[in-house]
């Protein structure tokens, strides 16, 4: 007999968050609606919206606001993409010269239909970014692209500073969390920009369901590829169409995760119930810019 998953509770008091607002916060706001871009913070209901925008960093998301694919945790909307906006990386470069920003972070929703899943605008916008803002260090969230080689190659061949994809789960959850994706096809993205000598980023959700024994063996696969940075956050479920949380974790159990992680070799884990992929990406990049070898002017 199948045993139904517990049900959430009401979020713990470590989850609360302050609602947005500060001069910076809508400044930003004004300024990504003035040059129509989208960002995960707010099409992905980012918990840290609030603190992240007043410190002025935001992460910028590419390709439109429609997904093609139907993550059971995502809040972006799963549909059919508009076309290609080739305007775009010049907008998104003009707009992190305007915040006079040293550390950008860029991702995308995947864009399965396009015959090179997108990369093309990514380097694109990758190479306007450096143009406009040539002393800003530029970390860059990206899909798997199907698994295709010669896409990830097109992002490398502009030059991010660090090459981020995200494997957010355990493999024995991939078929519910991650329906149109695959584990070892994310380890494969990561093994491959490291084989290039890039720095390599990724982030793990934690509460849909996994045990910490999973966690580990995830985390000792990340290391088995060389990975150099890793997040893990507390799942929160955007809406009631999404998966529940099964679990929430201790702020506690975010340390020892953390401890057990520089313990393993990761240059730097970013642990806690609110850490996002790109939560103090522009410390995390100062803190340890020797050992991870990105040169900030």
């Amino acid at each position: 007999m199948e045993i139904s998953p517990p049900k959430a509770r009401k979020h713990p008091p470590w989850l609360k968050v302050r609602m947005p607002q500060g001069e910076n916060f809508f400044e930003l706001k004004k300024l990504v609606r003035d040059h129509k871009l989208h960002t995960v913070c707010e099409s992905a209901s980012c918990p840290n919206i609030g603190e992240c925008w007043n410190r002025r960093t935001a992460t910028f998301m590419l390709l439109g606001n429609i997904c093609t694919r139907s993550c059971g945790f995502c809040d972006v909307p799963t549909g059919r993409p508009l076309g290609v906006d080739w305007d775009e990386p010049r907008r998104v470069a003009e707009a992190i010269r305007k915040l006079g920003l040293k550390h950008v972070v860029i991702t995308s929703v995947n864009r399965d239909e396009l015959k090179d899943g997108g990369s093309a605008i990514w380097a694109e916008t990758i190479r306007q970014v450096r143009q406009a803002n040539p002393t800003c260090t530029l970390e860059v969230l990206i899909p798997d692209f199907k698994g295709s080689e010669e896409a990830l190659m097109t992002v490398l061949a502009a030059r991010p500073d660090i090459l981020a994809h995200n494997v957010e789960t355990v493999p024995r959850l991939y078929r519910k969390v991650r329906p149109q994706a695959n584990y070892k096809q994310s380890l494969e993205v990561l093994r491959r920009a490291k084989t290039r000598g890039f720095v390599t980023k990724t982030g793990i959700m934690l509460g849909l369901g996994e045990t910490i024994e999973e966690v580990y063996e995830v985390m000792s696969d990340l290391r088995g590829v060389q990975c150099d940075i890793l997040t893990l956050g507390q799942y929160l479920q955007p809406s009631k169409q999404h998966l529940p949380v099964v679990r929430y974790y201790h702020p506690d159990e975010f340390k020892m995760l953390k401890a057990r992680g520089e313990e393993m070799g990761f240059q730097h884990v970013e642990s806690g119930p609110l850490v996002r992929s790109s939560y103090h990406a522009d410390e995390q990049v100062r803190q340890h810019r020797e050992l991870l070898d990105i040169k900030i002017p």
